[in-house]
């Protein structure tokens, strides 16, 4: 029988009657001939309220603790949801991410999957049951519960599919698929039926908060059928597979955008072989992810070096910068509150004047672009960040985005 794999963010399973819905949907694939495995989230905000609760307790939560807290909301989420199912008149088993067989590094509140061990999952499975697994979690090698950081589950389901070879991997949300834009910002955003890996990879990075990034980087490297649909509609949703020559190849698919970025620049740093390297390793080794890097041209033997960090690694990275400034014997200033928008589009690798077009779309609006990055299917700029939701509008209805 072919397997099918679905996960459900917690807003689909905020309440009871969610839940019940979920089971429902799933009975129902299992009806169908699919032998089936749930990946589940913790109900609601539940994450953000056990959270809120050891920040009540310590200031700095040793990560091993928060691990072990964080990680009770899935659970709580696919012991009632198995209940629900059984109330329906099928069987189904809840696994933690341990039982389930995911293993991780050691690497706590964002640790990295390591392997899949499907036995128990298949056993479960062919003994007819549904198989609900909680989502963010595993177990390290010293047998410690690890999480995978915000969005996780969309990683532990894709990870499952990858292992289990299932059919697809559908990703069930509060919105009905992968849209050009944020429609809560550009009103005349429209549904993609189907993108590629490497659009959704773009726009996962850059702010479309549909799918984690990781699960993508994932589904592309396995080659996973991904597809993002509504657990509240029964509309198709949109794909997420490999670019082919049927796909609809549109010079822009998407606009995007951010408004958590922060700005650092180093002041006159040594201009010399080896000290981007020692502030970047710096900030790599307390797990900063740095996005856009711009470097000055040299003067009198000194360069200014600006970056952009999201503002919850901001804290982490004055720290490491704290450091390396004094060794260095410079000095850095944190430039506000910035936002990002970008252009996503596989058609722009072979069309000209994209860029250009987005640049004085922007300068049209009077919007100052602040730091500039590309791809070959992504351009981004760093600009104020009460700008931000203005420059998405003009840019979606710039190129056309609006219009079928």
């Amino acid at each position: 029988m072919p397997i099918i794999v679905q996960k459900y963010g917690g807003t689909s399973v905020r309440d009871t009657g969610r839940i019940k819905n979920v089971a429902r949907r799933l009975c129902a694939a299992q009806d169908e001939g699919y032998q089936v495995v749930a990946v589940v989230s913790a109900m609601g905000d539940s994450t953000d309220e056990l959270m809120q609760m050891a920040h009540q307790i310590s200031a700095e939560p040793p990560e091993r603790e928060l691990d072990m807290l964080l990680s009770t909301g899935e659970r709580v989420s696919v012991a009632l949801l198995a209940m629900a199912i059984y109330e329906l008149g099928h069987t189904a088993i809840s696994l933690s991410g341990n039982q389930a067989g995911i293993q991780t590094n050691t690497m706590h509140t964002r640790a990295r999957i390591t392997a899949v061990r499907t036995r128990r999952l298949r056993e479960e499975l062919d003994s007819g049951k549904i198989v609900l697994v909680a989502g963010f979690q595993g177990v390290s090698p010293d047998e410690d519960i690890t999480t995978l950081g915000r969005g996780g589950s969309d990683t532990t389901a894709v990870a499952l599919a990858a292992a289990l070879k299932a059919e697809v991997c559908e990703i069930y949300t509060d919105v009905d698929g992968v849209y050009t834009a944020d429609p809560n910002v550009a009103p005349g955003a429209r549904k993609l039926d189907a993108v590629s890996y490497g659009e959704m990879l773009e726009m996962a990075a850059t702010g479309a908060e549909v799918l984690m990034l990781r699960s993508v980087e994932y589904a592309q490297k396995y080659k996973v059928h991904l597809k993002v649909l509504s657990s509240f509609s029964n509309q198709p949703g949109t794909w997420v597979r490999e670019e082919d020559e049927k796909m609809e190849k549109a010079v822009v698919s998407g606009v995007t955008h951010t408004t958590d970025e922060s700005k650092l620049t180093l002041l006159r740093v040594p201009d010399r072989p080896g000290v981007a390297a020692t502030v970047f390793g710096a900030l790599a080794e307390r797990n900063v992810n740095v996005d856009m890097i711009i470097q000055n041209v040299s003067e009198q033997g000194t360069t200014d070096i600006s970056f952009t960090v999201t503002q919850s690694d901001l804290p982490a990275a004055q720290q490491a910068l704290d450091i390396i400034t004094d060794e260095l014997g410079v000095a850095y200033v944190i430039g506000g509150q910035m936002g990002k928008v970008s252009i996503i589009g596989a058609g722009m690798k072979s069309y000209p004047g994209v860029a250009a077009k987005m640049f004085k779309t922007l300068a049209d609006e009077g919007i100052n672009i602040e730091m500039i990055s590309t791809s070959s299917i992504k351009v981004s700029c760093v600009i104020e960040r009460d700008r931000v939701e203005e420059a998405v509008r003009a840019l979606h209805q710039a190129f056309s985005l609006d219009e079928e």
